[in-house]
C-alpha cells in the first residue's frame, strides 16, 4: 500500500486490497499456460484407467484446500484477537478510560470557570486563587497517575499493532495465493468449456465429455466459488485489522496529544490565571490609588479656589492706607522736633548745673584737705 494522507472509505480500502493481491501480468501468463496444460492433460485422460481418473479427481478435490484451511485458521484466530484488541479502544479500555478521566479532571480545573473576582461574605473569608491552587495541586497527583496509565496503555497499543500488522501481512499473502488459485480455476473453466465444444464438434466419446463435465468442471466451479468466498472473508479480516490498527494509532496520538499538549496547556492556563489574578489585584490597588490622588487634587484645587480669594481679600484689607502712613510720619517728625527743641532748651541749664556741681566739688575738696592736715598735726 502506497503512502497517503487521505482517509479512504471501506469500499476504497477493499479496492486497494484487491489490487494488492491481484496477480502480476507475468504471473497471469504463467497461470494461463498452466491452465491450458492441465486441461490438455484432462482431455487426454484414458477413462479406462482408474488410477489416472483418481489422480485427476484427487487433484480437483485438493485444489485450493491448503490455502482455504490456512485462511480459515488465521481468520478464526484473528476473530478472537481482533475482538479482544478492539476492547482496548472502547469505553472499558485502559486508554479510553484514562482519556475520559483526564477530560473530567481538566474540565474541573478549567480556570475560565473559576470566579477569581468573587466578592461578598465568602469572598472575604476564602481566597479564590489559593483555593484554586489547592484544588490544582490535589488534582495534579491524579493527572500524573493518569499519564502513567496512559503511557502503559500506549505501549500495549504499539505492541498490539505490531502483532496485528504481522498477522495482516500473513493474511495478505494467503489472500494473494487465493487470488491466483481463483484465477487458475477460472482460466481452466474457460479452457475446459472451449475444449469440450471442440470435442463435441469432433464427435468425441459422450462418456468422456460427461465425465469431464460432471466430475471435473462441476467440482472445479464449486471450488472456485468456495475460494471466492474465502477471498471475501480474508479481505474482511484484513479490513478489520486495518480498522483496529488505525483506531489504535489514533488512541496513541490521543495519548501523545494529552501528554504533550493538553497537560501543558493546563499548566499554562493555571500560570496565566495566577498572573491575571495578580494583575487584577494590582490594577485594583492602582485604581484605588488613582481615586485617592484624584480626591487629593480635587480637594487641593477646591481649597485653592475657596481660600485663595479670601487670602487676597485679607491681604488687601490688612494693608496700611496712605493717609495712615502720612499721619504716622507726621507724628514721628513732630516727636523728633519736640526732642530737638527740648535738647536745645536743656543745654544751658545743663551747663549751669555742671558749674554749680564743680563749685561744690572744689569746696568739698578744700574741706577734705583741711581735715587731712589736722590729722597729721595730731589735732
Amino acid at each position: 500500500m502506497s503512502f497517503t494522507m487521505e482517509v479512504i472509505s471501506p469500499e476504497e480500502l477493499k479496492t486497494v486490497i484487491e489490487e494488492e493481491v491481484k496477480p502480476e501480468p507475468q504471473e497471469v501468463k504463467k497461470l494461463k499456460e498452466l491452465a491450458v496444460s492441465n486441461v490438455a492433460a484432462i482431455l487426454e485422460l484414458d477413462l479406462e484407467s482408474l488410477e489416472k481418473r483418481k489422480a485427476i479427481l484427487g487433484a480437483m478435490d485438493s485444489f485450493g484446500m491448503n490455502t482455504m484451511r490456512s485462511s480459515s485458521d488465521k481468520n478464526n484466530l484473528l476473530q478472537v484477537s481482533v475482538a479482544n484488541l478492539a476492547k482496548t479502544g472502547d469505553d472499558g479500555g485502559q486508554v479510553a478510560r484514562g482519556l475520559t478521566e483526564l477530560h473530567h479532571q481538566l474540565k474541573d480545573l478549567d480556570p475560565s470557570a473559576i470566579d477569581f473576582a468573587k466578592s461578598g461574605l465568602f469572598g472575604k473569608f476564602f481566597h479564590p486563587l489559593r483555593g484554586y491552587f489547592a484544588k490544582y495541586q490535589k488534582a495534579d497527583e491524579v493527572i500524573s497517575d493518569i499519564i502513567v496509565s496512559l503511557d502503559k496503555g500506549k505501549a500495549v497499543l504499539r505492541n498490539d499493532n505490531t502483532t496485528l500488522e504481522l498477522e495482516q501481512q500473513a493474511l495478505r499473502e494467503l489472500t494473494k495465493r487465493l487470488q491466483k488459485e481463483i484465477q487458475l480455476g477460472l482460466m481452466m473453466d474457460a479452457e475446459i468449456e472451449r475444449q469440450l465444444e471442440a470435442a463435441k464438434a469432433r464427435g468425441e466419446s459422450e462418456d468422456k465429455i460427461r465425465f469431464i463435465t460432471e466430475e471435473v468442471l462441476f467440482p472445479l466451479r464449486q471450488r472456485v466459488m468456495d475460494l471466492q468466498q474465502m477471498l471475501v472473508v480474508n479481505q474482511q479480516g484484513i479490513m478489520a485489522i486495518e480498522v483496529v490498527v488505525r483506531n489504535n494509532k489514533e488512541l496513541i496520538r490521543g495519548v501523545d496529544r494529552a501528554r504533550n499538549v493538553t497537560v501543558s496547556a493546563l499548566k499554562i492556563s493555571v500560570t496565566v490565571a495566577s498572573a491575571l489574578y495578580n494583575q487584577r489585584i494590582v490594577l485594583q490597588k492602582i485604581e484605588l490609588l488613582n481615586q485617592t490622588t484624584d480626591m487629593l487634587i480635587s480637594g487641593t484645587s477646591r481649597m485653592l479656589k475657596e481660600q485663595g480669594a479670601v487670602i487676597h481679600k485679607q491681604a488687601l484689607e490688612a494693608s496700611v492706607s496712605v493717609e495712615t502712613m502720612k499721619q504716622a510720619f507726621s507724628d514721628v517728625l513732630a516727636a523728633l522736633e519736640s526732642i530737638s527743641t527740648y535738647k536745645q532748651e536743656a543745654l544751658p541749664r545743663m551747663r549751669e548745673t555742671i558749674l554749680q556741681f564743680r563749685e561744690l566739688a572744689d569746696s568739698g575738696e578744700q574741706q577734705i584737705r583741711r581735715l587731712e592736715r589736722g590729722q597729721r598735726l595730731g589735732l
